[in-house]
């Protein structure tokens, strides 16, 4: 059972700070908890454990954030990953994405960290691992040691699977809620190595890490179902995004048929980082593709 109670560094400090109060508004599942509220405004999680918490219901977004542009090694020429690696640079790219995919949570299989370790040294540019991996908390540590800068893992490897998705080679894998602790664990073990953590939501998840925002610098959010190169932007994300953004201040990327055309709707809906595959490394001219992406928010 999944119970909205964590345990270690992060559940402490959530604890401490009340992030149960659920200030998104996000959808919870209550086969997954019980709680029961009292008059004086504290929640009752288990028997004998109570806490008061604060309904936070709007966080103030100023000043838009910079948009930066992440680009998916996936769709480089791997015989000459080194020159498109310079490429990127060359063209403004603000972060390397690596795609890490099992042939387990997604069907493909594509790299690990031994490529983020041999492609470390060339660049300076962040790098950024999208774990499509079963149990990610078996190889966080391999891929922070190999010199990613974010590790990005799925929240559908931290709750129960809905039914159609439980077997092997059954896509997308989709859930309903999460265990924060669970979660919250790996969030730490990023963390302790000094790297950024991201949590990443598929197309058919609805937003389920209420309890983990005050600990998580970004959320990926899946514009396309994980695992494959080339797919066209799904639009029915863009609420989502939109309500993410009235209550995290964090980094907000968007995966998934990212193009000219596409991208000024994520990032009208609260996006800050917009990663490209295809649409990058496909251009006749990188740098015009790069600076399209950049201008939307001063265009707009």
């Amino acid at each position: 059972m999944a119970l909205f109670c964590a345990g270690g560094e992060i559940g402490r400090r959530a604890r401490l700070r009340g992030v149960w109060g659920n200030p998104c508004g996000f959808k919870s599942h209550p086969a997954h908890y019980s709680s029961e509220h009292n008059s004086s405004g504290g929640r009752t999680i288990l028997p004998g454990i109570r806490f008061s918490y604060q309904i936070n219901k709007e966080i103030p977004m100023n000043k838009p954030k910079k948009i930066q542009v992440s680009a998916s090694i996936l769709c480089a020429d791997f015989t000459r990953l080194k020159e498109e690696i310079h490429k990127c640079e060359q063209a403004g790219v603000d972060i390397l994405h690596v795609d890490v995919m099992d042939g387990h949570f997604v069907p493909n299989i594509t790299v690990g960290s031994l490529i983020v370790k041999a492609i470390r040294p060339l660049t300076r540019l962040p790098i950024d691992t999208h774990l499509m991996i079963e149990h990610p908390e078996d190889y966080i540590d391999d891929f922070c040691q190999a010199g990613a800068d974010i590790v990005s893992v799925h929240a559908e490897c931290y709750g129960p699977l809905k039914k159609d998705c439980r077997k092997y080679g059954q896509y997308p894998k989709e859930v309903e809620s999460i265990d924060p602790e669970r979660a919250g664990k790996d969030i730490q073990k990023i963390k302790n190595h000094g790297k950024k953590a991201h949590m990443v939501i598929s197309p058919g998840t609805p937003l389920c890490v209420d309890a983990l925002l005050n600990d998580l610098d970004g959320v990926l959010i899946m514009s396309v179902n994980p695992g494959f190169a080339k797919q066209k932007f799904m639009p029915s994300v863009l609420p989502k995004i939109q309500q993410l953004r009235s209550c995290f201040q964090g980094d907000i990327e968007v995966d998934g048929g990212i193009n000219d055309v596409t991208a000024p709707e994520v990032i009208k809906a609260g996006a800050n980082i917009l990663a490209t595959a295809s649409y990058f490394f496909g251009a006749g001219n990188p740098k015009d593709a790069v600076k399209s992406l950049k201008g939307i928010l001063a265009s707009g």
